[in-house]
């Protein structure tokens, strides 16, 4: 992250983070298949914990319900964290590649999600609408989150921006 963050991400080679953190560069690629894996090594932890945390929602939770439930879920792993995000948010935001990349991460989030959703009777477009809301809620508290000027948990901002989206549902 610190070279990233020093050079740019293009500038930046595997042999630099390698030497960087002490390892051969056979080592790093044990751990990782790209530079950019650096950035979305726990893409799988927080999709497992966004379906999980949908698909143990309590019976007759709604599906806005079961997805809030994921969303909190979430918010808590990323407790104690916050400059680590922003940082790494700041490299993604400074490259295209890695815009991309988030972009597949959050589409695979909304789809295990979604997966959650009918394993608990949701039908499937009901479920890919719920799950593209949430994600949509996600996004817009994260990027709150890591605005240095804002100074909410990550939690509450989910909560507000959850309560916005039911409200411009009810007011239309």
């Amino acid at each position: 992250m610190e070279l990233y963050l020093e050079r740019g991400y293009e500038q930046t080679t595997v042999a630099e983070i390698a030497e960087r953190a002490g390892l051969t560069e056979r080592t790093f690629f044990r751990h990782f298949t790209d530079k950019r894996e650096v950035l979305f090594g726990g893409s799988s932890a927080l999709q497992e914990l966004f379906a999980g945390a949908a698909a143990e929602a309590p019976d007759g939770a709604t599906p806005i319900e079961a997805i809030a439930a994921a969303l909190e879920a979430a918010s808590e792993m990323f407790e104690g964290r916050r400059e680590f995000a922003c940082r790494r948010q700041s490299v993604i935001a400074a490259n295209p590649e890695l815009q991309e990349r988030e972009l597949i991460k959050l589409a695979s989030l909304a789809t295990a999600m979604a997966h959650a959703l009918v394993r608990r009777g949701v039908s499937e477009s009901a479920a890919r609408l719920m799950a593209e809301a949430g994600i949509a809620v996600f996004r817009v508290a994260f990027d709150r989150w890591v605005d240095p000027h804002d100074e909410l948990s990550l939690t509450q901002l989910i909560r507000e921006s959850l309560g916005e989206l039911r409200s411009q549902l009810v007011g239309s």
